[in-house]
């Protein structure tokens, strides 16, 4: 990507930045990177690199983009273009588990402040960790 601010890398920078606000991250180039390289296989980036992200200078090549958004749950063409996915994106959901009443929930989940969804998602993980018991009826 070229090293001068952008219209489209501003807007990435814009999405980055509330998604990291959003999962509970610090906006630092020093914890982005930190916690970027503890999450990709390959050769970590520096600080400057995530200050770039961070500052609209220059977006994330596509390995790099799947991890960040991997790391931050949120859809890689989220970041990149602002469009929220079409459905969650769990990959094991499918189709048929989804009724009424969870789309409804979706819908009220995304209607919540950003400091309400991450409470909503850390009790979610939580009552996942206890582990996958399903109930028979």
């Amino acid at each position: 990507m070229t090293q001068s601010y952008t219209k489209e890398t501003g807007k990435f920078a814009d999405r980055f930045r509330a998604a990291l606000k959003d999962a509970g991250v610090r906006i630092s180039a020093t914890v982005v990177a930190n916690e970027f390289n503890l999450r990709y296989w390959g050769e970590g980036i520096s600080s400057h690199a995530a200050r770039n992200w961070l500052m609209g200078v220059s977006i994330p090549k596509q390995d790099k983009l799947l991890v960040l958004s991997k790391w931050l749950k949120v859809s890689p063409e989220g970041l990149l273009f602002g469009t929220p996915p079409p459905r969650p994106a769990d990959e094991t959901l499918r189709d048929e588990h989804i009724n009424l009443v969870d789309q409804q929930l979706i819908s009220k989940y995304f209607a919540l402040q950003p400091d309400h969804r991450r409470v909503v998602r850390e009790v979610v993980d939580g009552l996942a960790a206890l582990g996958p018991k399903k109930s028979e009826n």
